[in-house]
């Protein structure tokens, strides 16, 4: 149906190649140069943490996904969101073999008409048309607030 493509770019800044001493910073380009990311490994693994980490942007494209499906549902179902803020939580752990991020808690809270019941179906709907959590293991639940 689509493609999606980046580009990565990363060098050794003239640092020595040892686990202690390369860097973890690297360019991503989304959309053909639109937008660079400069990402880094999360500073448990000696990345800069002022930087995303490949984790961030697997919880920020969940949350991310699930906002855009939510909103196009409402749309559908006539349903006017005001506002939308998500403050969402992966967790990273190790079940005995490796780490993954092995679950990412969304908390939405929207700003609309909608009763308690209608929102938690278009919660549901939004979760089962969400492609990227269609695409990952990891267990995924939104309590919205």
């Amino acid at each position: 149906m689509a493609e999606h493509k980046i580009k990565l770019t990363w060098h050794d800044g003239g640092k020595p190649f040892t686990y202690e001493a390369y860097p973890r910073e690297h360019e991503i380009v989304f959309k053909d140069g639109r937008q660079t990311v400069t990402a880094s490994a999360a500073p448990a693994y000696k990345g800069d943490g002022k930087h995303v980490d490949p984790e961030d942007m697997l919880v920020a494209a969940l949350s991310s996904c699930h906002m855009l499906s939510f909103l196009a549902i409402c749309t559908k179902k006539k349903v006017t969101v005001k506002s939308y803020q998500d403050d969402a939580t992966g967790f990273l752990e190790n079940d005995g073999e490796k780490l993954w991020i092995t679950k990412v808690i969304l908390r939405p809270r929207v700003d609309c008409g909608a009763d308690a019941q209608t929102l938690a179906h278009i919660h549901h709907l939004a979760h089962e048309a969400c492609f990227i959590a269609n695409s990952v293991k990891t267990d995924i639940s939104v309590e919205p607030r």
